[in-house]
């Protein structure tokens, strides 16, 4: 998910506010990044994957769901008993916060949501430094400078863009195929300037 990011033409606009209540809550933001990861998903996979009870897993897959973040995919089920899920916008979000925060209540939305996540990327990165090698994971940090113009650095964040896409659709699977979901969060962004 981006923050007024350019994605490539399949990634989805969002401009509706409502769709952060969705994405800022932790859990569903974790059950909606796995469901992109594998491509879809049962409701006891999700729960199994994340160690949470399948009807709590549920729950969050149907507000996602009234969102319009997911949606049934009754052509994976095996039976009608089966319920299978599958991310609507499987691409990426464009999250349009400035046409968001034209429509009500979209300033409070948007506050609330990049809380979270700014909380989220913290977290991340705070578990990135304290990852032990070794282990059946594989951790890595990148802090780089590179001098870009704006054309340039839009090129590198669409180039990085299509490489992360490539491997998730190179990579979607079920749980138990000896995969875990790895969170890749990249920031581009001018270096600050520096106080005199």
């Amino acid at each position: 998910m981006t923050d007024q990011q350019p994605r490539p033409p399949a990634a989805t606009g969002i401009d509706d506010p409502r769709v952060l209540r969705a994405i800022a809550h932790p859990m569903r933001q974790r059950v909606l990044g796995e469901l992109v990861a594998a491509g879809h998903l049962r409701a006891a996979d999700v729960a199994e994957v994340l160690g949470i009870p399948a009807n709590q897993a549920s729950f969050h897959l149907r507000q996602l769901a009234k969102y319009g973040l997911v949606a049934p995919a009754p052509e994976l089920a095996r039976d009608g008993r089966d319920r299978v899920w599958k991310p609507v916008h499987e691409q990426g979000l464009n999250l349009h916060v400035e046409e968001m925060a034209k429509g009500p209540g979209g300033k409070a939305a948007i506050s609330v949501w990049r809380t979270q996540a700014a909380a989220a990327a913290k977290g991340a990165v705070d578990r990135a430094y304290a990852a032990r090698k070794g282990r059946d994971i594989h951790v890595m940090i990148s802090d780089e400078w590179i001098r870009l113009t704006k054309a340039e650095a839009k090129e590198l964040a669409d180039e990085l863009i299509a490489t992360h896409d490539r491997w998730r659709e190179r990579t979607k699977g079920a749980p138990g195929d000896g995969r875990r979901t790895y969170h890749l969060l990249e920031i581009l962004q001018p270096a600050p300037e520096v106080e005199p």
